[in-house]
């Protein structure tokens, strides 16, 4: 027999990660590396950054794997350099410091679930805006000694990142997170084994590690299901953040709502409150029904009445086509063992999630959330009124202008956000204070006696940063990428501190209408190309895998940044993330946002320009309808008016008047300078900005309105119904059944109006109403509604209630007296409704009878 020349298998290979074992006098850096504290405390950061500056950077700014990676030698260099040593100790005690700081006893606690979590660069848990809001919101909880625990995934491979090919084609590269090199610790239990979370879904378990991320004060637990206990079917759940089909979309809502609750029960932790960041979250309420229903032994109305009020759903998505939609089936799939435990029909639980029961509609996650959600919030004021409308049709019989749905507009958390070097500023100029009471404009006022000259050298300072930034980060990715290495230099040559850089920078959807800037490329060549008034772009953002219009958008402005006219005067930078946000948002002078309005539900990154001096340009949508009102001369707007029907006529229209602004305004304004070279009024701008305008906007401010206007309000209701075996809970529950019970049979037997058919102003009127209540009595309210037509549209005018004047057994008399006060064209209707003073609102129990 002939021998074979080889003969081997595949290996087994197996994960081995070796770390530098730090001296005992460097430990502190290891526990503040495992605290996400360092992210906004600058102190800190800086600490890890002079470690070794290369690989800070190389790392992607994560203090986990600089200390792994750190040289013996280095370390020596740390221990034996006393200044370094006596920076440590300083950073330390003051982390030690603020971790001793009790959590408040006036606000409830609040359990917080997430899809993403945008905390830092190397956590690679988020894909934008929505995640960064999120992990600000549990920064600033942590700040603000609020009792909050939050809940997301531990994704394997997360967003991706970006790469363009020569030709400006995004390449999406998911690249796989090591775990054992994150800021994150795994939990264990007592002997030191990883605590592993069992999670029934239909005909097996699913098996789930926990992680927790320490931000601050606070704690983040992130569920992870890529281990070998699972199935590959099932390992793929936690991979990829909004990747893979509808079938592993669901399985991951099922995990992130249903285990989510699962995991705080296993931990012990059970919160006053639940916030529903998204309707991805929503099904933590249907195992919290469960829990009521099979550990409470409580009936499900009586559940639902204590999961309702102790909930809060805040929805980011101003369009129906942005929510979760399920087909019945594949729900049915998941869900189909959740009726039995709840002692409810599978028609019943479908119709929780539709918009109108009893259809063919699919299981909708937002309706589903609102349904078991006693507040609802939009994140701006006009989103506040665009989700009104949206989610209008599911209590019918009220108007959109009637809804309990609020609002609160989103902050960012100024820590994180404004530049160490302004952080320094702010203490130098308006004292420490600030940073206490950063949503007091008064905390602000200082900055508009500060020299004009210190402001402008501080812009020139970031500005100068945010150029290096470039030059240095980026050279080595065009070299790479773009082909041609003397277009490149000529690029990086190029960039201007002198100029005028407006930065636009964010997901690119095509409502974020990037091309706009593009639609007269001979008006754009003159305005970059006056070498007297110099100006450059710099855009930056990804677009989702499976948008191909936003890949388009991409590759457009590539293709126009090569074109000789506007070479090194549209720059594109690629993989847009934390780092390079935070280097723009405190770089460029000017922000520009050109959205279709009103499809930008708030917008952040314009509200963390203002924390780093620099303007807004924007449509008056989301946060900046807001923002531009508190200082008409501390940026600019497009109009809110829409002139045109048809979106392209409309696009031009607005193309035509950033140019003409750009033009006209802003330029000439920013270059208006001095003998010594800055523009006295363009400094104006920048203090109305800071002292104005940033203080609305920062995260406390957030928080705060989250408190007031939701967390107190929803807990002090919630311990009501709870009280004494849940005996108000009970009480409502047996009141709304025999509310429903008699609805069908009420009977109204006569309405009289006079005169309401031909009137002038001033003229009275009178309406009276019998009504056969079925045994509801002083139950039921009767009220007349109108509405005005104006400019073709019908607007809800005015909401009068009736008295009830005379009570015969079941059978009311209402009357209603009015006066004429406004000329119009009015349509006006009579609306039966139950009342009962112990509902938060008449959208709990939305039956409305019209005669």
């Amino acid at each position: 027999m002939k021998l074979q020349v080889s003969n081997s298998n595949v290996p087994t290979w197996r994960d081995m990660t070796v770390k530098s074992d730090l001296p005992s006098k460097l430990k502190p850096l290891e526990k503040l590396s495992k605290n996400l504290w360092w992210v906004w405390n600058s102190d800190a950061k800086a600490l890890f950054r002079d470690l070794n500056p290369d690989l800070w950077r190389s790392t992607g700014e994560n203090p986990v794997m600089v200390l792994q990676r750190l040289s013996s030698d280095r370390q020596k260099e740390v221990i034996n350099d006393p200044n370094f040593m006596e920076r440590i100790d300083k950073v330390y005690a003051k982390f030690q410091d603020y971790m001793k700081k009790p959590m408040r006893k006036d606000v409830p606690s609040v359990s917080y679930f997430s899809m993403e979590y945008g905390l830092c660069n190397c956590l690679k848990i988020y894909s934008g805006g929505l995640g960064v809001l999120a992990g600000d919101y549990i920064k600033e909880a942590s700040d603000s000694c609020v009792d909050m625990t939050a809940v997301g995934f531990l994704y394997r491979y997360g967003y991706f990142t970006q790469t363009l090919s020569v030709d400006g084609q995004q390449i999406a590269n998911y690249e796989p997170q090591n775990f054992n090199q994150l800021p994150i610790e795994q939990v264990c239990d007592k002997n030191g084994n990883p605590v592993i979370l069992e999670v029934p879904y239909p005909g097996r378990i699913i098996y789930s590690h926990i992680w927790k991320v320490a931000v601050g004060r606070m704690n983040l637990y992130l569920l992870d299901t890529d281990f070998d206990m699972n199935s590959e079917f099932d390992r793929v759940i936690t991979h990829q953040l909004y990747g893979g089909d509808w079938e592993n979309r669901i399985k991951q809502e099922y995990l992130l709502g249903i285990g989510g609750v699962l995991m705080l029960k296993k931990l012990g932790i059970k919160s006053q409150l639940y916030h529903c960041n998204e309707g991805h979250a929503a099904l933590l309420n249907l195992q919290r029904l469960v829990d009521y229903v099979q550990e409470d032994h409580l009936d499900f109305n009586v559940a639902l009445e204590l999961v309702r009020a102790s909930s809060l759903y805040t929805v980011h998505t101003p369009v129906p086509a942005g929510h979760d939609y399920f087909d019945e089936g594949l729900f049915g799939k998941y869900m189909g063992e959740y009726p039995a435990k709840l002692g409810i029909s599978w028609n019943d639980l479908m119709n929780m999630g539709r918009e109108n029961p009893n259809t063919n509609e699919r299981f909708s996650m937002s309706v589903f959330a609102l349904n078991t959600c006693q507040e609802a919030n939009g994140v701006s004021w006009l989103h506040g009124e665009v989700s009104k409308k949206m989610f209008a049709g599911i209590w019918k019989g009220y108007s959109w202008q009637e809804s309990h749905v609020g609002y609160v507009t989103n902050g960012v958390h100024m820590p994180t956000w404004a530049a160490s070097e302004w952080k320094e500023f702010y203490a130098k100029h308006l004292g420490e204070q600030v940073f206490e009471n950063q949503s007091d404009t008064n905390a602000w006022k200082g900055i508009f006696d500060v020299n004009d000259e210190e402001i402008w050298a501080m812009r020139m300072t970031m500005k100068n940063k945010f150029i290096n930034f470039v030059k240095r980060d980026f050279k080595a990715k065009w070299l790479a990428n773009q082909g041609d290495p003397s277009a490149v230099m000529k690029i990086v040559d190029k960039i201007n501190p002198n100029a005028l850089i407006i930065g636009f920078a964010r997901r690119f959807a095509t409502y974020k209408r990037a091309h706009l800037l593009f639609t007269d490329l001979d008006r754009l060549a003159k305005i970059v190309n006056n070498e007297q008034f110099p100006v450059q772009f710099v855009f930056s953002g990804k677009a989702h895998p499976a948008d191909g219009a936003g890949q388009g958008l991409i590759k457009r402005i590539m293709e126009i940044s090569r074109m000789p006219q506007f070479l090194g005067k549209i720059i594109f930078l690629e993989d847009y993330n934390m780092v390079v946000a935070k280097r723009l948002v405190s770089g460029v002078d000017i922000w520009l946002n050109t959205p279709t309005r009103p499809l930008e539900a708030s917008g952040t990154s314009g509200e963390k320009a203002e924390m780093n001096g620099v303007l807004n340009f924007s449509v008056l949508d989301g946060w900046w309808y807001e923002g531009y009102r508190f200082n008409e001369n501390a940026g600019w707007a497009l109009t809110d008016r829409r002139t045109f029907t048809d979106q392209s006529q409309q696009d031009k229209l607005d193309a035509a008047t950033i140019y003409s602004m750009l033009e006209n305004e802003i330029i000439p304004l920013y270059f208006e300078k001095n003998s010594k070279g800055y523009s006295p009024r363009w400094i104006q701008y920048i203090k109305g900005s800071i002292g104005d305008i940033a203080p609305n906007f920062t995260m406390k401010r957030m928080i705060d309105d989250y408190i007031e206007r939701f967390y107190n309000k929803e807990a002090a209701r919630t311990k009501k119904l709870a009280a004494k075996d849940c005996a108000l809970a009970k009480e409502i529950v047996a009141w709304k059944e025999k509310v429903a019970a008699a609805w069908d049979g009420i009977k109204v037997f006569d309405v009289q109006a006079q005169p309401l058919a031909n009137n002038v102003t001033g003229q009275n009127y009178e309406v009276k109403a019998i009504v056969d209540t079925n045994g509801l009595g002083k139950d039921l309210g009767l009220e007349m509604v109108s509405y005005k037509v104006e400019d073709g549209e019908e607007k809800l005018w005015n909401v009068e209630p009736f008295k009830v004047v005379k009570e015969e057994g079941d059978v009311l008399t209402f009357e209603h007296k009015g006066k004429t006060e406004d000329p119009g064209v009015f349509r006006f209707a009579y609306r039966l409704y139950p009342i009962n003073a112990n509902l938060p609102h008449r959208q709990d129990f939305a039956y409305v009878r019209w005669i």
